[in-house]
């Protein structure tokens, strides 16, 4: 099979591992780039990835590389990379494919940009979809049936190019024109997921895991209207989908980062042990000196930077629940939490 028909993953993580089977199901030639050497010859050798991905048996149609070289003629890739490098990754390629789809989810620390804006800055040749939604990684690489957002930047003349070769049987994408809400539910959702999982470490009860979860969601909506997101996006499987899935389960690396911290964790020690990384713990400090800085009311992600920087939980959630009363629905949704 011609590169020009092979699909490119750069990032061997457990999602871009499963991104790379998902592709490859129908019998699709898949290029997938890895930053360890012994990802590289675990998944050429034994069509495994034990490190991030240790109970998939990969397709043979799958070869791994950790040459960046090796995309310059391939036409579609999906940049998986943690949120923090994606930039650095992306100034490695020789040549910008056309369609770079992004599956980080995430804010640049330092800079304060999205990651559309990270690749369009590092791959100014290539035109930008994300695909976001909510999915356990594992799931997707079983075959199990998962639906996403697709949002194009090219509108639907993209969509057209890009969701046959990205669909499978068990793997179906909705399009959006919207990238940045599409974005924004990714990247919020990960911090509010750690605050479920503090709620579920605590043992604080399904009760304030519901609330937490609405209230949540209307930090995300203030947040992305704010940025010039759709509200209709935000309601769909890349906001709301993704936010039940991710504050939900102990299969989330960031509830399961949350949770630790509510059982009295450090979150120096939890981040330094952890092999995959949870990226709502990076996304927070950004996301509320943003929210600080626009005057947008997140009293729940501030709660979360305030226990990644080492408060006691127990003390940060008595603070959140002595804010005054307010009301729930409000015409004015910048100002009010």
């Amino acid at each position: 099979m011609s590169a020009k028909s092979m699909i490119g993953v750069i990032g061997a993580g457990a999602w871009g591992t499963a991104l790379a089977q998902m592709l490859s199901s129908d019998g699709r030639d898949v290029l997938l780039w890895a930053y360890e050497s012994d990802v590289v010859d675990a998944v050429n050798t034994s069509h495994r990835n034990p490190r991030y991905l240790p109970g998939a048996e990969l397709s043979p149609t799958i070869r791994a590389t950790g040459d960046l070289a090796e995309f310059a003629e391939i036409d579609i890739v999906l940049a998986v990379t943690p949120a923090q490098v994606l930039g650095r990754v992306l100034e490695g390629l020789s040549k910008a494919p056309q369609d770079l789809v992004l599956c980080s989810k995430g804010i640049e620390a330092g800079t304060q940009r999205l990651m559309n804006d990270v690749a369009r800055a590092a791959s100014p040749g290539s035109q930008i979809a994300v695909l976001s939604g909510p999915t356990f990684a594992h799931e997707v690489a079983d075959g199990l049936p998962t639906a996403v957002t697709l949002a194009c930047e090219g509108g639907r003349a993209q969509w057209e190019r890009l969701s046959p070769a990205i669909a499978r049987a068990t793997f179906r994408p909705y399009y959006s024109d919207d990238v940045t809400g599409a974005e924004i539910g990714g990247s919020i959702k990960n911090v509010l997921a750690i605050a479920c999982g503090v709620v579920d470490g605590l043992g604080l009860g399904q009760n304030a895991r519901a609330s937490l979860i609405a209230r949540g969601y209307a930090e995300m909506l203030r947040f992305g209207e704010a940025l010039g997101a759709q509200a209709e996006t935000l309601a769909g499987l890349c906001g709301l989908g993704d936010l039940v899935l991710t504050c939900s389960s102990t299969s989330s690396r960031n509830f399961s980062l949350g949770k630790a911290l509510g059982e009295g964790g450090s979150a120096k020690e939890l981040m330094a042990d952890r092999t995959t990384v949870a990226e709502g713990a990076h996304t927070a400090p950004v996301l509320a000196g943003l929210a600080s800085e626009r005057q947008i009311a997140m009293p729940i992600t501030a709660a979360v930077n305030a226990i990644l920087e080492g408060e006691a939980p127990r003390d940060v959630v008595a603070r959140l629940l002595a804010r005054p009363l307010t009301a729930e629905m409000t015409g004015d949704q910048t100002h009010l939490g």
